[in-house]
């Protein structure tokens, strides 16, 4: 696991560097009261969720597919 710090409006970019539209930006919004608020730019056929969402997703979904 990579960890990094990041402060006010700072942000991370998340994948290959000869693939720009594969690309995830993770950008830090706001720090407030112990919660930190991130935005998220990515290509709009590339989901976002909060892991517990996944998760759920995950539970819900069979993981095969094929007939």
């Amino acid at each position: 696991m990579l960890v990094l710090s990041r402060k006010y409006l700072q942000a991370v970019v998340v994948g290959k560097a000869d693939d720009i539209e594969g690309m995830l930006k993770v950008t830090v919004l706001e720090i407030k009261q112990g919660r930190v608020r991130l935005g998220f730019e990515v290509a709009a056929d590339v989901f976002v969720h909060r892991w517990e969402v996944w998760e759920s997703i995950q539970r819900e979904t069979p993981l095969d597919k094929t007939p």
